[in-house]
């Protein structure tokens, strides 16, 4: 479960979690595409986050750089559980 502590504790541009799942509602439904998607949570320049995702084949820089933000709270908490308090830091 990721805390306030924790985001505080990280250096900006933190890479704290990343992994795979399905572009359908089952997944994180983006696109509909039924390919794997691959997703990074990333700690901001100030104790924010944000969580990025593209196609599956891509590594987690251009991820980084080139995917798209997820906004969904029900996506952001399944991928990276976390506290109301980190929640409220997530970068929108």
């Amino acid at each position: 479960m990721l805390t306030v502590s924790q985001l505080e504790a990280m250096l900006p541009q933190t890479r704290f979690a990343t992994g795979e799942c399905i572009d359908s509602p089952e997944g994180i439904n983006m696109t509909g595409s039924e390919r794997m998607l691959r997703w990074v949570a990333v700690r901001g320049g100030t104790v924010d986050w944000a969580i990025y995702c593209h196609f599956a084949d891509r590594d987690v820089e251009e991820v980084v750089l080139w995917g798209d933000k997820i906004t969904y709270e029900s996506h952001i908490r399944k991928l990276v559980p976390c506290t109301d308090d980190a929640f409220a830091r997530y970068r929108t």
